[in-house]
């Protein structure tokens, strides 16, 4: 199994996860339900555990695919700078979720602040996952790139500069 088959297999976890993470912990939340809250919040720590690997595979993924013919060095480049980000959410996610854990545990009053911050964040990571997602689709599958895109491409591979560089 090579990175670029790793990167494809595991990269819908951190976006379905924070998904369906924050939809159990808004149900926990209000259901009051100590055991459905820690569920989502399981799920949560699982999933930043598990964009590890998928953000580890990322640039061996690019090397694999960047010289084939059609391919967007810029539409990797977006997607790479979406998913440091991405990153980085869902690991603060993942540490807030864990602090969750350790407040349940020791029976803290902050346990309700530090679940509703899980909450609040798994929001934010989730729409910076699907970002990265959709950006990540679009190097390979042409059918979903914006005409604005398709554009810029054309304008880059025919030696053009980027506005976006200024």
């Amino acid at each position: 199994m090579n990175p670029t088959y790793l990167h494809l297999l595991l990269n819908h976890f951190p976006i379905t996860g924070t998904l369906i993470g924050f939809g159990i912990l808004s149900y926990g939340l209000f259901s009051k339900s100590q055991q459905v809250k820690l569920l989502g919040i399981f799920i949560i720590v699982i999933t930043a555990l598990i964009a590890v690997p998928v953000f580890l595979t990322g640039e061996p993924a690019e090397e694999s695919v960047e010289d084939i013919a059609g391919i967007s060095k810029s539409i990797i480049e977006t997607h790479e700078e979406a998913a440091e980000l991405a990153f980085w959410l869902m690991e603060v996610t993942g540490l807030i979720a864990l602090i969750s854990v350790f407040f349940h545990y020791r029976k803290s009053g902050y346990m309700k602040h530090s679940v509703v911050a899980t909450l609040l964040f798994s929001a934010v990571t989730f729409g910076a996952m699907a970002r990265t997602g959709y950006l990540g689709g679009q190097i390979r599958h042409s059918e979903i790139r914006s005409n604005t895109t398709v554009i810029q491409n054309q304008q880059n591979e025919n030696g053009e500069e980027d506005d976006d560089d200024d």
